[in-house]
């Protein structure tokens, strides 16, 4: 039997009952709807990526993706998503930040220790190798022969060194100290946060962007706060800011953009005539 057509003729996609929408908790929602339309002469205009959801007051989330259900007598079923940023989170140029902390300890150089040459302070006891000058250890006793200069040169807890001033690290010589006698490493704590956040304005992805590998004493870069109160900001030796963006990977999602950073923590902080600060 032909197909009998009455009321609405489908041309123009009917948003379905039913749709919802979801908030991930920092600004983001995404909605998922369903649209029906007439399978030959439907406009399917929810289909066009960016096209704003058809209720004013959801109007600023834009489609995202979707699929298409072809029913029996000629009918399409859109299920489309949309996504956008809420207009009451920071305006609606961006979202919170949600971000995440993994903590750990690394095998480092020793000579690359905080507390190596000189002693720092609290929470250390000591340096752990010394300041130049060192001391010509006997022949014959804890340090090998550097060359036709005789034995080398011997710091605290058994440091050895090339030369008076230090030159290069030879190790630890000296059994009597067997807490570093033969270490070449140390753990050291490493964190580094992960971080998700998403925003509406190009020209703002590319500020993000254009600050990768720089350090900052805040929780902040530019305009956008990437750490959590919980996290640790500010300085470690010498005046050096303790955070750096060290990755930055965007995704078009919809019309808004979501960012995937990584920000890496140093106790001892970065160089600043190394890493150019923020």
């Amino acid at each position: 039997m032909a197909r009998q057509d009455y009321g609405n003729d489908l041309t123009a996609d009917i948003l379905q009952p039913g749709w919802t929408t979801t908030s991930d908790g920092y600004g983001l929602i995404t909605i998922t709807a369903t649209f029906k339309s007439d399978a030959e002469t439907g406009t399917f205009a929810p289909f066009v990526r960016g096209t704003p959801f058809p209720v004013a007051s959801y109007s600023y989330c834009a489609s995202h993706k979707g699929s298409i259900s072809w029913d029996a007598l000629g009918v399409a079923t859109l299920k489309v998503d949309y996504v956008g940023i809420d207009p009451s989170v920071n305006g609606g140029s961006h979202t919170n930040a949600n971000t995440s902390a993994a903590n750990g300890l690394t095998a480092d150089n020793i000579t690359a220790h905080p507390n190596f040459f000189v002693a720092e302070g609290s929470p250390y006891l000591g340096a752990i190798a010394g300041p130049a000058p060192y001391t010509k250890d006997a022949v014959d006793n804890l340090a090998p022969n550097v060359g036709n200069s005789g034995p080398a040169y011997l710091g605290l807890n058994g440091a050895c060194f090339e030369k008076i001033n230090g030159g290069r690290f030879i190790g630890f010589v000296d059994p009597s100290y067997p807490q570093y006698y033969g270490k070449t490493q140390y753990l050291a704590p490493t964190t580094s946060y992960s971080g998700i956040m998403y925003i509406e304005d190009e020209a703002q992805v590319s500020v993000l962007i254009e600050l990768l590998g720089t350090t900052s004493v805040t929780a902040s870069w530019s305009t956008f706060p990437l750490l959590p109160a919980w996290a640790p900001t500010g300085s470690g030796f010498a005046g050096n800011p303790v955070n750096i963006l060290s990755q930055v990977n965007v995704e078009s999602f919809g019309l808004i953009y979501k960012i995937n950073y990584e920000i890496r923590y140093s106790r001892v902080g970065w160089e600043i005539d190394v890493y150019k600060q923020y």
